[in-house]
């Protein structure tokens, strides 16, 4: 069975994009933090939440030309690393994982304190940190959402809509009961002297701003909206809009029904149930009211923990893919088919957050981190923009330009100043972590280099010096990307060479052809070095033709020759000693006693691979048409990095495919996995069967098969053979087997993956 998912993502319209942001952002500034804005401004905290909207609405509009031009997962991440580059992605990316973080601590609390209320929850004292009643629910809280994420549970778009009509429609009907009990009296002053008058409503605006992290969320998804150039624009300053109009609102109606200064955290944890109690009491509602207030409250803050945690898993992904993080972080579970050990870290952090932190400094800190990115945000649009990169071209265009993007990034970085000095230094040690980070570990080997450097550099004749040493100090190290051939027979010189020229290029690197001769084990190698000609007969002929072919690509290429008693086993060493970053090969007739994999069968029982593996069984070099099997794991997501560099290079048509027992589940892991990847624009089929079978059948249509070693152990392999083999054996096509290098221990080795469940 087949599914178009260009008809499915083409479905999601304006209310389903809508209710994604609404349903992320809504809460937070009613359910959670009411009492505490009160505390902060008074009944001016109504002006702060409209100050957070306005601050929004800029970035919003920003995000909306980003997310037409650039449909990527990652959203603000991928933006600001696309534009500003790897170091400021790292910032992007860390800033963006842990105010996440940060804030579905905050979410869970939240949870926690509503959960409380009609449940008789412990408090605990663990050694020195006492946990409050709060603080236990929500621990079981946070662990149940991070539980729900690990295995993979799916929140459809329907039950999203529903759930958001539904507090949507709670909160009406609550704010039309208020508002007939309101004495908005109650508000004069607005600006009480004793919260500092109208200097607090900027400080209130950075402890409320958290209610407003959930409208660039709307960005991941432009590509499955239908009419993305008018749709998200409305949908992402739509839900901006509404949410700030409903908190406004909400703050009005709150303070009107009961003094202010009785909805401080002195004398209510929380408020909004006490003005329910009120508000519903006039129709002989009233514990009716708090019943369905605080289900609302439960609803919104379980919805939005979970958004965060999951959306955490889409950034990790994108900074994995840019080679930012470690791809071990993103390693897709075996059974579940989620980036599970992104989720465990996550998780754990959120707990300890929930365990150290208290509301008000994880709003505010995951506030900081989240206005650092937004104002970064709109520095990205102005470089897409003064670039005037080709494939810049969004659907959507921000009015006012330049004037909307300096203002975001002004207000987005000027609310900064309006924070406590313990909440702003809390955000920026992952600041200065993201920083470090990059230049010790990320910088040698990233190789993806930024708009505004290249732009910078491109002009350097032009630019002051200090630009153009800054630019160049900061350049990631690891675009000299390396990719090695080692060639044999000259009838597969250029199919190889071709394929390797190909990733080279799109990669930023350089051709590696080695030439290995083989010499008897009676012969000395210095003599047989010293003879090579006696050894072959025109030894340079394939390498001089590696060359010319590399150069019609226009990449770098270096040849070599090597003499060596070995003649596989040496490709291996060749490839430790150059550096490679990516070997192409050949197809061997018997694949050296270990099926199905690139190894010898004692290289797979006692080493790890140096390097990425692609091995090509040649049946004509044709790109068109390419078929990428997937059931999640490390060769998958080789595969997937090889369709992409190749669809780049060709405008190769991308076909991913995925054998599964029920076809809904499988559709939905294929959908995420190619989110994930970044082939979301690439046709997905789900079949369901066997999985030899079904690999054939679909490369009856495809000039490329693209498929991952199998990761079933040696003994397994030897006695019952390999999919692998007996799909390349089967199908008319030519066949890329990928392996990607990573460390197996022993047992893994012989009994394959499961042997470490």
């Amino acid at each position: 069975m087949t599914g178009q998912d260009e008809e499915l993502a083409k479905d999601l319209g304006l209310l389903s994009a809508l209710t994604i942001g609404v349903g992320t952002m809504i809460g937070a500034g009613i359910f959670v933090l009411p009492g505490q804005a009160a505390a902060a401004a008074g009944p001016a905290v109504a002006l702060s939440f409209v100050v957070g909207g306005i601050i929004s609405l800029f970035t919003a509009l920003s995000a909306s030309e980003l997310g037409t031009a650039m449909p990527k997962a990652g959203g603000s991440y991928y933006y600001v690393n696309h534009a500003l580059g790897p170091l400021f992605g790292s910032i992007a990316g860390w800033g963006n994982w842990m105010g996440l973080a940060f804030a579905s601590a905050f979410y869970t609390l939240g949870f926690g304190e509503y959960l409380a209320t009609f449940l008789p929850l412990p408090a605990l004292a663990l050694g020195p940190v006492g946990l409050t009643e709060y603080q236990f629910g929500a621990l079981l809280a946070g662990l149940a959402f991070i539980s729900i994420n690990y295995v993979g549970a799916k929140e459809t778009g329907s039950i999203q809509i529903v759930i958001v009509t539904l507090l949507v429609g709670i909160l009406t009907v609550f704010s039309v009961l208020g508002f007939l009990q309101a004495d908005l009296s109650t508000l004069r002053p607005f600006f009480p002297a004793e919260t500092g008058g109208a200097t607090a409503v900027l400080p209130a605006t950075g402890l409320v701003f958290v209610s407003f992290l959930g409208f660039a969320k709307i960005t991941t998804v432009a590509e499955e909206l239908k009419n993305p150039g008018r749709n998200l624009p409305l949908a992402v300053v739509g839900s901006v809009l509404i949410v700030t109009t409903m908190y406004a609102i909400i703050m009005v109606v709150l303070m009107g029904v009961i003094n202010w200064r009785q909805l401080t955290p002195e004398f209510t944890d929380k408020p909004v149930l006490d003005v329910a109690e009120i508000a519903f009491g006039t129709v002989g509602l009233g514990a009716a009211g708090v019943a369905v207030l605080t289900f609302a409250g439960l609803l919104a803050t379980a919805s939005s923990a979970n958004a965060s945690i999951l959306a955490s898993s889409r950034i990790n992904f994108a900074m994995g893919r840019d080679k930012l993080i470690s791809t071990r972080l993103n390693e897709i579970h075996p059974n579940f088919a989620t980036p599970y050990r992104s989720i465990a870290v996550t998780g754990g952090l959120i707990l300890l957050f929930i365990v150290a932190g208290d509301v008000k400094t994880l709003a505010k800190a995951g506030s900081v981190l989240h206005l650092i990115v937004y104002g970064l945000l709109n520095v990205a649009l102005i470089v897409m923009r003064e670039s005037e990169v080709e494939e810049y071209q969004p659907e959507f265009e921000v009015p006012l330009y330049p004037v909307v993007p300096i203002v975001g990034a002004v207000t987005s970085f000027g609310l900064i100043a309006f924070m406590k000095p313990i909440e702003i230094a809390l955000s920026l040690v992952f600041v200065a972590g993201g920083l470090v980070w990059y230049l010790v570990y990320a910088r040698s080997k990233a190789d993806k280099r930024g708009i505004l450097s290249q732009y910078v550099l491109s002009r350097a004749d032009d630019m002051p010096d200090a630009a153009v040493s800054a630019a160049s100090t900061v350049q990631p190290d690891g675009g000299d990307y390396r990719v090695m051939v080692p060639l044999a027979n000259p009838k597969h010189e250029k199919e190889l060479i071709t394929l390797a020229s190909a990733v080279a290029r799109q990669r930023g690197g350089t051709v590696d052809a080695v030439h290995i001769i083989t010499a008897p084990d009676q012969t000395a190698l210095q003599y047989a070095a010293d003879h090579v000609e006696e050894l072959e007969e025109d030894y340079h002929t394939i390498l001089d033709e590696a060359e010319r072919d590399a150069d019609t690509f226009g990449v770098d290429v270096e040849t070599h020759t090597i003499v060596s008693h070995r003649s596989f086993e040496e490709i291996f060493d060749a490839a430790r000693a150059h550096d490679a970053d990516l070997v192409v090969m050949g197809w061997g007739e018997s694949l050296h006693g270990s099926p199905g994999r690139v190894e010898s069968a004692i290289d797979d029982l006692a080493v790890d691979l140096p390097c990425d593996f692609l091995v090509l069984k040649d049946r004509g070099f044709d790109t068109d048409r390419i078929l990428v099997p997937t059931a999640g794991g490390p060769d998958s997501d080789l595969s997937a990095e090889i369709a992409r560099l190749l669809q780049s290079e060709y405008d190769s048509d991308v076909t991913l495919l995925h054998v599964a027992d029920d076809v809904e589940e499988g559709t939905a892991f294929l959908e995420d996995w190619a989110e994930g990847h970044d082939l979301v624009d690439a046709d997905q089929r789900v079949e369901t069967g066997d999985v030899e079978t079904a690999i054939e059948r679909a490369a009856t249509d495809s000039t490329m098969l693209v498929v991952g070693a199998t990761e079933r152990g040696l003994l397994s392999r030897l006695f019952r053979g390999s999919l692998v083999l007996d799909v390349v054996d089967d199908v008319e096509c030519s066949v890329l087997l990928a392996e990607r290098a990573r460390k197996r221990d022993f047992l893994e080795r012989l009994l394959g993956n499961d042997a470490g469940e």
